[in-house]
């Protein structure tokens, strides 16, 4: 399959750093400003490789970015025969303004000039390149998540080159080490009756069969499942459609070797049979210590 090339340009401020995280998220190899004199090789390579299935690039006003040479450059990639999209981010004066004075951070040509005059001159300095744009993306009134689902509605990879799926990753874990530091969801089971406290179910793991049937087998475990499991079923198509490559779900009890396991495991596997993608960890299975 051809390689995909897509060039994301305009305003600063306008949203290219976010449009590149989307872009590398649907699985584009992505490179950030890189300087137009590289722009023709970097695209034969990137047509050629049956490695990438789709390649994305900011070039920027940056280190005195020459607007010029990146005309130039995009005739180059096109006497090579080399198919790209050209995409072009914009917003108003005010909202490129509110953005800056939020972020604390400079624009590239404020120097003794005021931040209006800076915006004021890129958007003149980028007026023909915008007339040659193939798409033109307004991020004015869009939401970050609104945002990422426009770019990936309209240049998702085709079904043969996926992009990594939205994952969802279960961990167990003991309170007694720590919470999780990446979990986005925890769920605390140490309520449930304890098998560590069965002489002969504490040597075992919840991956056994026969803590899995003490935990899950009284109606109070049951009970629980279920409700975590609809909790999720309802969850996770939110944090999906907000742009959200992953989701970490942790479950703990006290020292993460029985219970946390169980619900680990289990509800990995309502989550797959919904359709997700899923791992799961054990974070503290293989320590020593006892619950």
């Amino acid at each position: 399959m051809t390689a995909r090339l897509v060039i994301i340009t305009g305003l600063s401020g306008a949203g290219r750093t976010e449009a590149l995280r989307a872009f590398e998220d649907m699985g584009y190899f992505s490179v950030d400003n890189l300087p137009p004199g590289l722009l023709p090789k970097f695209a034969e390579l990137v047509h050629k490789s049956p490695e990438i299935k789709g390649a994305a690039l900011v070039m920027d006003i940056r280190g005195g970015v020459f607007f010029g040479e990146l005309r130039s450059a995009l005739k180059g990639v096109a006497a090579r025969g080399v198919p790209y999209v050209l995409v072009f981010l914009e917003a108003e004066e005010e909202t490129l303004i509110r953005r800056y004075k939020q972020t604390r951070r400079r624009h590239p040509w404020e120097g003794e000039e005021r931040l209006l005059s800076a915006i004021r001159r890129e958007r003149r300095a980028l007026a023909e390149l915008r007339g040659e744009a193939d798409v033109i993306i307004d991020t004015t009134t869009l939401s970050v998540a609104e945002f990422r689902r426009r770019l990936m509605a309209r240049f998702a990879l085709g079904e043969g080159d996926s992009p990594p799926a939205f994952r969802v990753h279960l961990v167990s874990f003991g309170f007694k080490y720590g919470l999780p530091k990446d979990a986005d969801l925890v769920f605390d089971v140490r309520f449930l009756p304890n098998p560590f406290y069965l002489p002969q179910l504490r040597p075992l793991t919840g991956n056994d069969p026969p803590v899995r049937d003490y935990v899950l087998g009284n109606p109070l475990g049951r009970d629980t499942l279920e409700r975590l499991g609809r909790l999720l079923e309802f969850l996770l198509p939110h944090y999906q459609r907000e742009g959200k490559p992953q989701v970490t779900v942790a479950v703990g009890c006290t020292g993460g070797q029985h219970r946390s396991v169980v619900f680990a495991n289990a509800l990995a596997e309502r989550v797959a049979a919904g359709g997700m993608a899923v791992s799961v960890d054990h974070r503290d299975l293989d320590r020593a210590e006892e619950e």
